[in-house]
């Protein structure tokens, strides 16, 4: 069924509760967790921040490998075998072209729980991937619901 998973996360509790469901299929399968964090880079991310040598690309890569982490020792937990990586860029564009690289079965991701014509309208990042990735993604409501699966 799915050897290789990809979760990709921003520290949100979305993406907690889709770490969380994708942790769990990996243990039911059998299968490899990839989590990814990408740190969406911007004009002024080289710059220091005030009083610090540190540049905001690295403060958010920095809590980027610290999301990853959490996930990680999470799998550990479990015994699932994880592999973590933190991008920087377009987070669709990093999110596909790693699925891409190391051919990764699924992409599991989180959303707000939304009824209705809500579920419908997902988060631009979780969306993007859904349209354009071209592999199957399950998308996790933040109760912890599958909303959909498309390949």
């Amino acid at each position: 069924m799915y050897d290789r998973i990809l979760v990709p996360t921003d520290g949100s509790d979305y993406a907690e509760t889709a770490a969380a469901a994708a942790l769990e299929l990996a243990k039911t399968v059998d299968a490899t967790v990839d989590v990814i964090c990408v740190v969406e880079t911007g004009p002024l991310g080289s710059v220091a921040l005030p009083g610090d040598t540190a540049s905001a690309d690295d403060v958010l890569s920095e809590r980027g490998d610290e999301y990853v982490t959490q996930i990680a020792d999470r799998a550990d937990e479990l015994d699932v075998p994880v592999t973590t990586e933190v991008r920087q860029g377009v987070p669709v564009r990093e999110i596909i072209d790693y699925a891409d690289e190391v051919d990764v079965d699924v992409i599991v991701m989180g959303t707000r729980g939304r009824g209705g014509i809500g579920r419908m309208m997902l988060g631009s990042v979780t969306e993007g991937v859904t349209r354009h990735s071209g592999r199957d993604v399950l998308v996790v409501s933040s109760d912890g619901t599958d909303v959909s699966a498309e390949g």
